[in-house]
């Protein structure tokens, strides 16, 4: 009789808790879905229609695969090759729409006036995201992107110390030297082919390792190839959808594989780190403290006056994971698209060239930060690289409880998707050339460009989450342009296959292939 009762017992635990998983699995798969498409259609917010578990995940997948199998020819109008969903869906539903990731909702907004709304709300501006496992092992969850509060206000306020105007100007030197070291390598005789996206990550790896952490490519390859790989495996599994709970219990293929890369990526940045105190406690360098990784020891050791938040030994992990793949993947793809449009655009390359002759003569030295500033043409020619081919495509922000926006009110869990490839090619923007490498645009500065719409070109982000190392990419793309430029002319290679792919960030899938030749 005991053992019977024991076993009925038993029986009623397992319902019970079989009947609240299901309860769980059916109100985030199904309830919710259902509940913000009402609250969004009342509101006059229509999308496609929401598939119960995938959302819109599969067909996404499907026209995506479509349009980016295939090499296309040398032309910029990319957008529909890449994001083909919101090419159709605008056509469909308007500037503004609701899709779905698995359950996830995501509101599109490019109707200038409800975007300028959204951008300037401070708490969806300062929103964070849940982000998938695999990414989150990309940039941790201690690290800048995910912290909020006093713990991002005072990363925040390390970072900016770190990559602040007067620090730039020192890292200038490194910068130069690193782009001479790259040069060197292509000194062999006569007309020769480089693939230039290699080049320059290992070039940005090594200028970041060196200005951030007072390492070196050598030292941090591992991590910088490690970091890659992980942000491969996002791109595959960017559209697959992952039941609650099982990733817990039965582990992939990609779950091990990604455990273990990220096992080692610690390991490795512990041993910068270890390097660094010694160095730092030996007083070897006097500079050693003053670059990123010495000041977020200094304030894991409480040096920092004014600190309300004390970082752990994790947060500086995952803030060394963030800037080495941040920086190294934004400037990679921003110098290796730019390289492409001179290689074409040829006209553009001369007048870059000439501008550099003018501002800093044959003489490597005066190569300076005061010089850089006056490049005026080479700065245009970088906007509108940003502008036509942006590292990120897009803009997340997650809207934790309800809020009002404008004239809508925005339903708690539901993510604001900015799309940046499209309002940086939408021709009610730009003009009916939108999709034409044109620097002129930008002959009067960004607001004028942009016709003082501020969410019209938004490659480094927005708000106070903007990204701190705009000007230390844009300093490190100056230097290595003009550098180039004084030694080489350069052409696209008839080896070069136009095929940008979206694997996360903006990559040219078969790399970026130019002809150089010595002047």
């Amino acid at each position: 009789m005991v053992i019977s009762l024991g076993i009925l017992m038993i029986g009623i635990m397992l319902s019970s808790i079989v009947i609240f998983s299901l309860m769980k699995f059916f109100h985030k798969f199904w309830w919710v879905p259902m509940r913000i498409a009402y609250v969004m259609r009342s509101q006059g917010i229509r999308g496609p229609p929401h598939s119960f578990i995938h959302g819109n995940k599969n067909e996404i997948s499907i026209m995506r695969s479509r349009s980016m199998n295939l090499p296309m020819d040398i032309s910029h109008h990319i957008f529909p090759r890449i994001q083909p969903h919101f090419d159709s869906w605008f056509q469909l539903y308007g500037k503004n729409f609701v899709y779905w990731v698995g359950p996830q909702a995501e509101l599109v907004v490019t109707e200038p006036e409800f975007l300028k709304e959204c951008m300037s709300n401070r708490e969806i501006s300062m929103g964070i995201l849940d982000i998938d496992p695999i990414s989150l092992k990309i940039i941790g969850g201690g690290g800048i992107v995910l912290s909020e509060g006093d713990k991002w206000a005072n990363q925040r306020k390390i970072a900016n110390h770190a990559f602040h105007a007067e620090r730039l100007k020192n890292m200038v030197p490194v910068m130069i030297e690193s782009v001479a070291i790259m040069l060197k390598r292509w000194q062999d005789a006569g007309d020769k082919e480089v693939d230039v996206l290699d080049e320059f990550r290992i070039l940005s790896s090594d200028v970041i390792s060196r200005t951030a952490f007072g390492s070196s490519y050598e030292e941090g390859k591992q991590v910088f190839q490690l970091l890659r790989d992980l942000f491969v495996l996002v791109g595959k599994n960017f559209y697959k959808t992952q039941l609650p709970g099982l990733g817990k219990v039965f582990k992939s293929k990609e779950d091990v594989e990604s455990d273990k890369m990220e096992a080692t990526i610690r390991d490795q940045i512990m041993q910068i780190i270890t390097s660094k105190e010694k160095t730092l406690v030996s007083g070897e360098e006097d500079k050693s403290s003053d670059d990123y990784l010495g000041l977020l020891l200094k304030a894991y050791h409480d040096e920092m006056d004014g600190s309300s938040y004390k970082l752990s030994i994790q947060d500086i992990i995952d803030d060394c994971k963030t800037i080495h793949f941040a920086a190294h993947q934004t400037t990679t793809l921003l110098l290796s698209w730019a390289t492409l449009l001179l290689g074409v655009h040829t006209d553009w390359q001369e007048k870059a060239r000439d501008e550099v002759q003018e501002v800093f003569g044959d003489d490597q030295q005066n190569l300076t930060s005061e010089g850089i500033s006056k490049l005026k043409i080479m700065g245009m020619i970088i906007n509108e690289t940003l502008r036509l081919y942006p590292p990120g495509v897009f803009v997340h922000r997650k809207v934790w409880r309800q809020t009002k926006v404008g004239n809508y009110v925005l339903p708690a869990n539901i993510k604001l998707h900015i799309p940046v490839l499209a309002l940086h090619h939408d021709p009610k923007i730009w003009g009916e050339d939108a999709h034409l490498f044109k620097p002129e645009r930008f002959s009067e500065g960004i607001s004028k460009a942009t016709n003082n719409n501020p969410g019209a070109f938004l490659p480094f982000g927005y708000g106070p989450r903007y990204c701190v190392g705009s000007n230390f990419v844009m300093n490190e793309a100056k230097i290595t342009l003009s550098m180039i430029l004084r030694r080489y002319r350069f052409a696209q290679s008839p080896n070069y296959v136009h095929s940008p792919v979206q694997e996360v960030m903006l990559q040219p899938k078969f790399g970026v292939k130019i002809m150089i030749q010595p002047l």
